[in-house]
């Protein structure tokens, strides 16, 4: 199974990425079970989340963050304060 990759990334990387032009998905504080059938990346503009994988580490991530969900990833979403981000699948 990969990891969760999670990096700081320069303004330069999120205007080659094109990330402003991704969707914005808003959550409330929560706590549910997630698959990713494809993979996901996103920047985190609020909050703060702890994933939970299948099998392996917490990680922990806020503002600021870009991360990289693999496919095939089952894990528990852990929201402790609303989560608003950018994301694109594939």
């Amino acid at each position: 199974m990969a990891d969760i990759i999670i990096e700081k990334p320069s303004e330069a990387k999120l205007e080659e990425l094109g990330v402003n032009s991704w969707p914005i998905w808003e959550k409330e504080v929560s706590r549910f079970d997630w698959s990713y059938d494809s993979q996901e990346t996103c920047y985190i503009l609020e909050g703060q989340v702890k994933i939970e994988p299948e099998g392996g580490e917490a990680v922990e991530f806020g503002p600021g963050d870009l991360v990289v969900f693999p496919e095939g990833l089952n894990c528990v979403w852990d929201i402790s304060t609303p989560v608003k981000k950018h994301y694109k699948m594939g």
